[in-house]
């Protein structure tokens, strides 16, 4: 008889016991898809949130761009002596210092479209301090046009530089 009991209580606890582990199946498995879901609706609201971040900084490295284009720093920038070397000198250190004043830009950006606007500020510096050694360019004034005519004939290194962050800029949006 106890026997009896025994299989009497055994057949009382065993369909506890299953709807036990699928109660606790369905339950961990709702658990894990409203985890998922936090975790999804975090990274999208993250990624909203640095957006406009992004954003800013391809706008502040397009204006660095822009600003580095030969043509226009020459004319914005005027010769402080008539030494060819000086000036050149001198406009590879405004184009440092603006580079170094965005620096912090390239947090928000990807490696290889940093890669691209640090070469093209090196590539601009190396053009300019190019014109000045040659001994045809005489003077700063005379830098200044030859480079100024050299970019009506030929693209800027900024110019590849903007075309690749206008890609980039297309793709996040």
């Amino acid at each position: 008889m106890n026997e009896d009991k025994l299989f009497e209580l055994l057949f009382y606890c065993l369909p506890a016991a299953i709807t036990a582990i699928v109660v606790y199946g369905i339950f961990s498995k709702f658990s894990q898809n409203e985890d998922n879901k936090r975790r999804f609706s975090l990274l999208r609201q993250n990624r909203q949130d640095a957006l406009p971040l992004k954003l800013q900084a391809y706008e502040r490295m397009t204006l660095f761009l822009e600003r580095i284009d030969p043509a226009k720093i020459l004319i914005r920038v005027a010769p402080i002596s008539d030494k060819k070397e000086d000036y050149a000198n001198y406009v590879a250190a405004q184009i440092e210092q603006e580079f170094e004043h965005n620096l912090t830009q390239q947090i928000y950006m990807s490696d290889e479209c940093w890669g691209v606007v640090s070469t093209a500020k090196n590539a601009t510096v190396q053009l300019l301090r190019r014109y000045a050694s040659q001994p045809e360019v005489t003077d700063a004034d005379n830098l200044r046009e030859s480079v100024i005519k050299d970019s009506f004939d030929n693209p800027s290194p900024s110019t590849a530089a903007l075309a690749f962050i206008r890609n980039e800029v297309r793709s996040l949006i």
